[in-house]
């Protein structure tokens, strides 16, 4: 990232780097047999696009000064245009060689080995990590007295670049860097050094961003699978709210009432010692209009009855049944759960023998 500029034409700048960097991208996509990745080579002509504003597209695309990232605004007014699109534009055409050309070397080799959508879902996620570490960077620099970062314009994809180099560095081990051997997890940050050396205005801290950007992307990505199936794709971040919705919507449906016994057999909690017969006894059963089943017996009564004409249960939806009951025969004090198979078949023998 850099400083803003004042002008937001670049058609004076247009001759100058271009051809340099269609000439490396010929060298990279030319030469047969040669991997040429899509998504590396459309993020390229993007940025191309959006800085150099040929013909028409200088009207279309926002000017400069309307995307520029800027914590103070973004914060205050939610400018998510700034927040998002200030990651392609840049402020100077040095810049942008320089952006460019270590996108096409290091997306070209990631793209390679991850896939086409694998990368450009990692692209879309560290734009979005980077600018959002590059906004609390600048926040908590701001709460320890320094104001600078905080009000700060700056652009440009460095950030982005700088996590795909993290990415990249992991899954190499270590390099070789002027001949001496450098562990993968401290290449970034020497690369950061070497270009804050070569362009001192660039913007520090979303620099920093961009590199805890590829270190978040990695420690997600060995995280649980809906985290990794995140990554994996957009369509399954949209698809979050509407598997929410049916969630709600079946959980509507299960707490209806009227249910069957089956739904409710459904939703009782597992207990220790006791079956699930024991919880569809325990449970009336409505056979029509004016009848009642026995939760014994399945024998279907009168709705004027207290007792079950079959097997003599109490009707359990009645209040005084099993008061009743208890006066009327001592002997029938068994509760329905405690009634064996055998008490009820010789309860119906004695039914059908009267």
């Amino acid at each position: 990232m850099g400083i803003s500029m004042s002008r937001d034409r670049y058609d004076a700048r247009a001759g100058q780097t271009l051809p340099l960097l269609a000439f490396l991208m010929l060298l990279k996509y030319g030469p047969a047999g040669a991997a040429r990745p899509p998504v590396t080579a459309a993020l390229i002509a993007a940025n191309a696009l959006v800085y150099f504003r040929p013909g028409d597209l200088d009207a279309l695309l926002p000017r400069l000064r309307q995307v520029t990232f800027n914590p103070h605004l973004i914060i205050k007014y939610g400018d998510l245009r700034r927040f998002f699109l200030s990651a392609f534009y840049h402020t100077n055409e040095a810049q942008f060689f320089m952006n460019m050309t270590s996108l096409l070397r290091t997306g070209a080799q990631l793209e390679a080995s991850m896939g086409s959508s694998e990368f450009a879902s990692m692209v879309v996620s560290l734009v979005g990590l980077s600018q959002g570490f590059t906004l609390l960077l600048s926040k908590g620099l701001l709460s320890l007295g320094n104001h600078v970062p905080y009000y700060h314009f700056s652009a440009g994809f460095s950030g982005v670049v700088l996590g795909m180099n993290v990415v990249l560095n992991a899954r190499a081990g270590d390099v070789v860097c002027f001949g001496v051997a450098i562990p993968a997890k401290y290449v970034a940050w020497l690369e950061l050094l070497l270009v804050q050396a070569l362009n001192p205005e660039a913007h520090l801290v979303g620099n920093v961003g961009g590199i805890l950007a590829g270190l978040a992307y990695l420690v997600l990505r060995r995280g649980t699978e809906p985290l990794d199936l995140m990554f994996s794709g957009i369509a399954d971040i949209v698809s979050q709210p509407v598997r929410f919705a049916g969630r709600l919507l079946r959980s509507a449906a299960a707490h209806r009432p009227g249910r069957s016994v089956q739904g409710h057999v459904a939703s009782l909690p597992r207990e220790t010692g006791r079956s699930v017969q024991g919880h569809v006894a325990s449970l009336p059963r409505e056979s029509g209009q004016g009848m009642w089943g026995c939760t014994a017996c399945s024998y279907d009564n009168s709705r004027c009855a207290d007792v079950c004409e079959m097997c003599s249960t109490p009707h359990q939806d009645r209040g005084f049944s099993r008061r009743r009951h208890l006066q009327e025969g001592g002997n029938r004090e068994l509760s329905v759960e405690e009634l064996s198979v055998e008490e009820i078949r010789r309860r119906r023998l004695q039914r059908f023998e009267k």
